[in-house]
């Protein structure tokens, strides 16, 4: 009875809107296929040992409900936090854990779980003997440990954790366990004062602070003295029995990181002044280091406050960042340092430099190797042999060479020079194994290393797994997925990468592991068997198209029909088209057809692939390339590019026989629903439009968006003219907007659709606002995303499917 009656009293925020009146609504449920198919379970999640010879089953809670969701919730510096567990709010967590042998295929179920499951934070010990993980109950956050040498589970402490900012567990290599718990001598939470002190002041002193559009900032003293509470921390050493101490001084910890030998911890924590401009992350912090007694050894820097960066997405903070242990040494620190100030405008030959500081942390500095452009990590592999990753966001380019570390006086190699857009050159990603301290390192024999390859082609991607030979360059392809299967590696099983385990689907086969030995030459070994979770759809068509746009550029699509569909007997159908557009810096990059055509019809919360139930034909994928070669900007084409992109989807899908040119819909998420709301403004080719957490005023974003890296101030055009809002006077085609009310995505505040759908209003179109409660960027609730279909359902029921109330379809 309160439940109802709490659901009914939320529910008066959903805004539905008729022709001049407003209409309020419960939460509603879409038919019963499309219920069906959100309510199918989710297939279990995998963690590999080491050597791969078991896999953790990792077993997914279903989406909690809007009283879950409801619960009270803090939103400061960033953050989401559960004031009544010091964790992350809206977590969904695992229910259940099992191990499966991966060469015998034994499944054992682990026993001692939790009475209410809700499990996280998931960490083996070194030898691989433990496994531990955090139970997040109503109280707070417990740690639990497994022995898998019994499959039994264990609590080990009560609901002392803190997991308000990141990691709070590590293992020690002696089988102890790092703990992260919430300072036992932080008193009670702070209540908010009854009257405010005094006004809440920010003052600037002519220091350029561009900033993009962040949420849930910090917004007075209460806010941050509820920060400061909940990041209060007390490092705890914990032994299997039980038994903890409290290890090293207490403080608003940030992040903690064990030396590969267990010697020493690099602990970051967090300091004062606190921002109201920027979140938790770009606070200042001290980057100290601890003996594994928890002495403080040494301050290593002092970041200070990050208001004040560079515009552009290759601007970065001045002094030390990106501090790490070297994978392959007992307790050696990297990290690099910016040489041009952090300003991606400042040419540079030695943009970067990389140092080195070995233990005992007393010595200089050490120059280990430069970066041309921004620092993207090294791959570790020996003391003679690493690989430097160098990017640059603006031209999409992407460096990669090889160091030696022993010797920083010889030049770097470069081995891969390309563009990161680029699917149909991209020789992949090395493959890792485990050393001596359990750490990832390359797996490598002398020059060849091993890759793993989406295979971008053009029949769409077909994953390899292959040796790149770091010297000649050339790549030689040990194994390729083969039509008509979607499978790629995940885990490779020996040094010679002749034996591992690859996750194989098809459209109509559920994701499955195989274990394959192209050595023995023995046929492939199915390890798991997942069922088709989506059994009314196991049978629907699917086709990867590939078309061209007015101006020559190739694009591509993946169309899905019904069940038994023929064009030729059944007529034409309803299409939903969606989308999300993207930008190029090269047409011929643009061109390339992503995804795959084998790979598996998998549903989330927000695909459109329900309404293949409802007797429409999908148009997903489609891509929408805006390309600005050169010193162009794609931006600067972004109308006239998205316009010829949905011209030549539709002509495509009329062309097939398939879609009914006047019966068409558009829609999108995010950057998604941007791109609907334009199509909308600037073409009357759509029947109806679909916008979901959008923004569509982007002088609201004045300081860059997506991949714009100009502000409003230099280039206004560019934001007046990108912007639906500008245009709300000129949309004819009735638009369904949807947004979370607690929307936490930087730009998509949810005024965003609000002040959008007041100027449609304003000018007389014809449109819906649906307001969420609770939801964020990406809905949760069971309630709310069946109520989202339900909403999009009876929206292209009326607009799209019924168009033609006498029953004419047009099949031009």
């Amino acid at each position: 009875m309160i439940k109802n009656y709490l659901q009914t009293l939320i529910l008066g925020v959903l805004l539905l809107t008729g022709a001049s009146t407003w209409a309020q609504t419960g939460y509603q449920k879409p038919p019963k296929e499309i219920t069906d198919l959100f309510n199918a379970p989710s297939t279990p999640s995998v963690v590999f040992s080491k050597a791969g010879d078991w896999m953790l089953l990792l077993e997914s809670a279903d989406n909690p409900s809007i009283e879950d969701l409801s619960q009270p919730e803090l939103r400061i510096a960033g953050l989401r936090i559960n004031p009544a567990t010091s964790g992350p709010s809206r977590g969904r967590g695992v229910e259940n854990l099992k191990i499966k042998n991966t060469k015998t295929g034994e499944e054992t179920q682990i026993t001692g779980l939790p009475a209410k499951p809700n499990m996280g934070g998931f960490s083996l010990s070194d030898d691989e003997k433990y496994l531990a993980f955090t139970q997040t109950e109503v109280n707070g956050i417990s740690l639990y440990v497994v022995d898998l040498t019994s499959f039994q589970a264990k609590k080990l402490t009560d609901a002392i954790v803190n997991e308000t900012y990141g990691n709070a567990v590590i293992w020690t290599p002696d089988n102890q366990i790092i703990l992260k718990a919430a300072n036992p001598n932080r008193g009670d939470m702070p209540q908010k004062p009854m009257a405010p002190a005094g006004p809440i002041i920010q003052e600037t002193s002519g220091d350029a602070a561009p900033s993009r559009t962040y949420q849930d900032l910090l917004e007075n003293p209460h806010d941050e003295n509820l920060f400061a509470y909940f990041m209060d921390s007390q490092l705890m050493m914990v032994s299997l029995d039980g038994t903890k101490k409290p290890f090293g001084a207490p403080g608003m910890i940030k992040s903690m990181d064990l030396s590969p030998d267990g010697s020493y911890l690099i602990v970051e924590i967090i300091k004062k002044p606190f921002s109201y401009l920027v979140p938790a992350y770009r606070f200042p912090y001290d980057v100290e280091i601890w003996g594994i007694d928890g002495t403080k050894k040494k301050t290593f820097a002092e970041i200070p406050l990050d208001e004040n960066r560079p515009t552009g997405f290759d601007a970065t903070v001045t002094g030390p960042r990106s501090i790490n242990w070297r994978a392959d040494k007992p307790a050696m620190l990297y990290w690099v340092e910016a040489q041009d100030g952090g300003d991606a405008r400042v040419e540079m030959e030695e943009r970067e430099i990389i140092y080195t500081l070995d233990a005992p942390f007393t010595a200089e500095k050490k120059k280990l190797t430069t970066s041309a452009y921004r620092f993207g990590g090294i791959a570790w592999s020996d003391d003679e042999f690493a690989i430097l990753n160098e990017r640059w966001s603006r031209s999409r380019k992407e460096v990669r060479s090889v160091i030696n570390p022993s010797d920083p006086s010889q030049p770097k190699r470069v081995i891969i020079d390309r563009s990161s857009d680029d699917l149909y050159n991209d020789p992949g990603d090395p493959v890792y194994t485990k050393n001596e301290f359990g750490e990832n390192v390359l797996l490598r024999n002398g020059d060849l290393l091993y890759m793993t390859s989406p295979g971008g082609s053009p029949e769409g991607n077909m994953p390899f797994l292959s040796t790149f030979n770091t010297k000649t360059k050339a790549q030689e392809i040990l194994w390729r997925s083969q039509a008509p299967y979607y499978e790629r590696v995940v885990k490779v099983l020996d040094e010679k990468a002749t034996e591992f385990i690859t996750l194989k689907e098809s459209t109509d086969i559920q994701p499955n592991y195989w274990l394959v030995n192209t050595k023995k030459r023995i046929a492939p070994q199915q390890i798991t068997a997942f069922a088709h979770p989506y059994e009314s759809i196991k049978n629907i068509n699917k086709e990867l198209v590939t078309y061209e746009r007015e101006d020559g550029l190739n694009l591509s699509a993946v169309v899905y029909t019904p069940e038994g569909y023929d064009p030729e007997k059944d007529g034409r159908l309803p299409v939903l088209m969606w989308a999300y557009p993207r930008e190029y810096k090269s047409a011929a990059v643009a061109a390339q057809v992503r995804g795959s055509k084998y790979a598996f019809t998998r549903l989330s919360w927000g695909s459109p692939l329900y309404w293949v139930t409802q007797g429409y034909a999908i148009m997903d994928r489609t891509e929408m390339p805006i390309v600005g070669e050169g010193d162009k900007e794609p931006n600067d084409y972004f109308i006239d590019q998205l316009v010829l992109n949905a011209e030549a989807a539709i002509d495509k899908i009329v062309d097939m026989g398939i879609g009914d040119r006047d019966r068409i819909a558009v829609g999108g998420h995010s950057y998604g629903a941007f791109m609907t709301a334009n199509l909308l403004s600037h073409t009357d080719l759509f029947a109806a439009g679909i916008a979901r957490s959008g923004a569509y005023n982007r002088t609201l974003t004045p300081f860059g968006f997506q991949y714009e890296q100009r502000t409003y101030w230099e280039a206004p055009e560019v934001y007046f003219n990108m912007s639906p809002f500008s245009f709300a006077d000129q949309v004819k085609t009735p638009i369904l907007l949807i947004h979370g009310q607690a929307d936490n995505n930087s730009g998509t505040f949810p005024i965003q659709s609000e002040r959008y759908y007041n100027a449609l209003k304003g000018h007389g179109a014809t449109a819906r606002l649906v307001f969420l409660p609770n939801e964020s960027h990406g809905y949760a609730a069971q309630e709310s995303i069946l109520h989202t279909l339900w909403e999009m359902d009876t929206w292209l029921d009326k607009y799209v499917k019924n168009k033609y109330p006498d029953g004419k379809i047009d099949n031009k």
